[in-house]
C-alpha cells in the first residue's frame, strides 16, 4: 500500500478512498481530502456526476477551508479515481519514440546511416500524422487499480514493462464527434501506467494473427490509475511533462507536445466506432524510455513513480508472484 501525502498542483481534484468497507468519492485540495456528499455527487454516482459536468458544488467544498470533515491525505487509502466501463488504449503515438523504433529497424536492414534512417522515419511519421489515423485497442476495466494495490508480476514471464501515459476521462458521452468538439466531452485527466508483458505481444504459434493485446496487457492490476482525477479546466493536454522513475532513476521523460495525434484527434477517432461513456478512460500512448528500450524489465521490489504535470504523482510497488 502507498501513502499519498499531497495532491496535484491544481485548485482541487477528485479522488476515491477507502472508508471502512466502502469506497467514497472525495475532493482533494493541497494535502487534504473531504468527502463529496451524495447530494453534490448526484444519484448516479461518480459517472453520473462526470456526465453532468457541473463542478460548482465540488468547488465550493474545496474552497471551504474551515470545514470539520477535512482529513490529511496521508491518513486515507486512495484507490483508482475512476470507474470506467470502457478502456481504450493508443499505440505508437509519440513521434520521437516511433522515429527511434523505425530508425533502429532501418539501420539494421538497409545501407542508411543512423541519421539518414531517422530522417526517413521522421518523414514517415509526419506523413502518418497528416494522412493516417490513430491506432486503438481495448483493455479490461477490471485491470484498473489504484496506488493501494501492489503490482504482482506474473511468473509466466520475466519481461513485464512500464508505459506511463496521460489518460483522458470522458464526461458527456461522445459518439462520432469532431476534433473541434472533442474537448467538450472531457471531464478531466489522470495518470495510467499501461503495464505490458513484451513476450506475449506477438503470437508465436501463428505470427500472421499479429498482436495479442489481451494476454500482453490484461493481467490483474496491469492498469495502475490515478491517484487523482483533475478537472479538465485545470489542464492543457497539449503540453504536459511526462516522467517515470524506476527506483529513483529517470527512465521516461517527454512532453505530450510530441504526440502524433493530439487529444482532440484521439477522442474524435475513438468515438467514430463506439460511443465513449462517462467515466471511460482513453490512454494517449507512451513516450520513449520503456523497459524494452533500456533492456531492463520489472522485478520484485521495484518502485515506479510516474509524474505528469498538474496531475500529481503515482507510485507503483512491484512484487514477484508467490
Amino acid at each position: 500500500m502507498t501513502t499519498t501525502s499531497t495532491g496535484p498542483d491544481a485548485p482541487f481534484a477528485l479522488a476515491r478512498y477507502r472508508d471502512a468497507d466502502a469506497v467514497r468519492v472525495g475532493v482533494v485540495a493541497g494535502d487534504r481530502i473531504r468527502p463529496v456528499p451524495s447530494e453534490v455527487l448526484g444519484a448516479d454516482g461518480l459517472n453520473g456526476f462526470l456526465a453532468a459536468g457541473e463542478w460548482t458544488g465540488v468547488r465550493a467544498l474545496a474552497e471551504d477551508e474551515g470545514a470539520a470533515d477535512w482529513r490529511a491525505l496521508a491518513e486515507v487509502t486512495l484507490t483508482a479515481p475512476v470507474e470506467p466501463r470502457q478502456v481504450l488504449q493508443t499505440g505508437a503515438n509519440y513521434r520521437q519514440h516511433v522515429i527511434e523504433l523505425v530508425a533502429a529497424g532501418l539501420t539494421q536492414n538497409t545501407d542508411r546511416t543512423p541519421d539518414e534512417a531517422r530522417a526517413f522515419a521522421a518523414k514517415l511519421m509526419d506523413d502518418r500524422a497528416a494522412n493516417g489515423e490513430p491506432y486503438f485497442f481495448i483493455g479490461l476495466p477490471a485491470c484498473v487499480v489504484g496506488d493501494d494495490e501492489e503490482l504482482v508480476l506474473p511468473a509466466y514471464s520475466d519481461v513485464h514493462d512500464w508505459e506511463l501515459e496521460l489518460a483522458v476521462v470522458i464526461g458527456r458521452p461522445a459518439f462520432r464527434v469532431s476534433p473541434d468538439d472533442a474537448l467538450a466531452h472531457v471531464a478531466g485527466y489522470t495518470i495510467v501506467n499501461d503495464i505490458t508483458t513484451r513476450d506475449l505481444v506477438f503470437r508465436k504459434d501463428m505470427k500472421e494473427i499479429g498482436t495479442d493485446w489481451y494476454r500482453a496487457k490484461n493481467a490483474p492490476g496491469f492498469l495502475p490509475t490515478g491517484p487523482f482525477l483533475v478537472p479538465a479546466a485545470f489542464v492543457d493536454p497539449a503540453d504536459l511533462s511526462v516522467t517515470l522513475e524506476l527506483n529513483g532513476d529517470v527512465m521516461q521523460d517527454a512532453s505530450t507536445s510530441d504526440l502524433l495525434f493530439d487529444v482532440p484527434a484521439l477522442i474524435s477517432g475513438a468515438s467514430q466506432t463506439m460511443p465513449l461513456l462517462p467515466g471511460d478512460i482513453l490512454l494517449t500512448g507512451s513516450p520513449a524510455g520503456n523497459g524494452q528500450h533500456w533492456k531492463r524489465f520489472l522485478r520484485d521490489g521495484d518502485v515506479m513513480t510516474g509524474t505528469i504535470a498538474h496531475l500529481g504523482t503515482q507510485t507503483v510497488r512491484c512484487v514477484g508472484a508467490s
